[in-house]
């Protein structure tokens, strides 16, 4: 078993990454007593796929469980289901001694997160993600919230799990859509980050592709390696984990205005597509540069181009009231060569419309 550290204090909590690790939740969670008893939250689609196993490794280690479903997809990331989900555990008796697991994707995540920090001013929750997105990226770091009208994310806090279980055999059965979703957010780290890991994915992509297990479990580790460091140096994005941002900007604006139609993930390509030519334009990045990176992720099966349809005024719009916006200025986070980026908010608007 791999086993990573979030080192923040009083708030710090393990990563734990294995094959099968769903199995042994259940006794790992008895030896490190969060809680008295959990709410498996889930989506109505992975509750059919994956709730019963963990229900059953939480019962083999003699922990209450109930589980609790809302439906799938970005369409339940808002207020009222976080609402309808904290009646439902009030209606059931859940108190503060009781802790929250969050099985499935990102938004699973997000509402399950925020719904802990709330429900009775805060209880215990932890991470069960079953897609790469939520793996790599969104599981780690205490980002939790939901999307209004006016755009995605805008209604969160930062709240930490208490541990993280990786089970990489989820991927197996994972749409391959689901899969590029997270790929993006992989690419991310190589291009902010690590040079050496993006040669990595150029190298083990079709392996990835093929869903090796071993080559995921190392990008895995890789990704939450890189975030566990990104988020103990800035827990709340005061500065350096704006650089997590990479391509989300635009990616978010895109999303956005196709009302959340397109992935996450292909958005996120879309945006990291954009901003590199953004770099390119203020000279920030060489052109071989720029086209590595373009063609990484279109190697990957992700889109580099905005489609037409979505509206480009509506995406300046939602670009001005995303959160990373301070007086109607976004910021970016450009990159300077592979491995390396900076973060700035110095874009004219008519540069920002070329690229879009």
């Amino acid at each position: 078993m791999k086993e990573l550290h979030v080192g923040l204090g009083d708030r710090a909590y393990p990563i734990l990454i294995e094959a099968g690790l769903l199995d042994r939740v259940g006794a790992d969670l008895k030896a490190r007593a969060v809680a008295k008893r959990y709410a498996v939250i889930a989506d109505d689609h992975v509750a059919g796929l994956y709730a019963g196993l963990l229900m059953n490794s939480l019962t083999a280690a003699g922990i209450a469980a109930e589980l609790v479903t809302f439906p799938r997809g970005e369409a339940s990331k808002h207020l009222a289901t976080v609402a309808a989900l904290a009646s439902e555990l009030a209606q059931r008796g859940f108190d503060r001694r009781d802790g929250l697991i969050a099985l499935g994707g990102g938004v699973t995540g997000d509402i399950t997160g925020f719904l802990a920090a709330v429900y009775m001013r805060g209880i215990r929750f932890v991470q069960v993600p079953t897609t790469l997105l939520a793996q790599v990226d969104s599981s780690v770091g205490g980002k939790t919230g939901v999307d209004i009208p006016e755009g995605k994310n805008l209604v969160g806090v930062f709240y930490q799990p208490r541990c993280v279980y990786i089970d990489s055999q989820a991927l197996l059965t994972l749409p391959e859509a689901e899969l590029l979703n997270g790929l993006a957010e992989v690419i991310k780290y190589g291009v902010i980050a690590d040079r050496d890991f993006f040669d990595f994915l150029e190298e083990k992509r079709l392996a990835i592709l093929a869903r090796e297990l071993p080559v995921l479990e190392e990008v895995i580790k890789i990704c939450c390696t890189i975030k566990a460091r990104v988020v103990e140096a800035d827990e709340r994005e005061a500065d350096l984990r704006r650089i997590l941002n990479f391509g989300h900007t635009i990616g978010h604006a895109v999303e956005a205005a196709s009302q959340y139609a397109l992935a996450h993930g292909s958005a996120v390509a879309m945006g990291m597509a954009a901003v590199v030519e953004l770099a390119r334009l203020q000279g920030l990045l060489v052109a071989d540069e720029a086209a590595r990176i373009r063609q990484l992720i279109s190697d990957f099966g992700l889109p580099v181009a905005i489609p037409p349809a979505y509206d480009r005024q509506t995406i300046i719009g939602y670009l001005k009231t995303d959160k990373k916006t301070v007086a109607g200025r976004p910021f970016f986070v450009l990159p300077t060569a592979i491995g390396k980026v900076v973060i700035t908010d110095d874009v004219a608007e008519d540069l920002i419309r070329a690229v879009l």
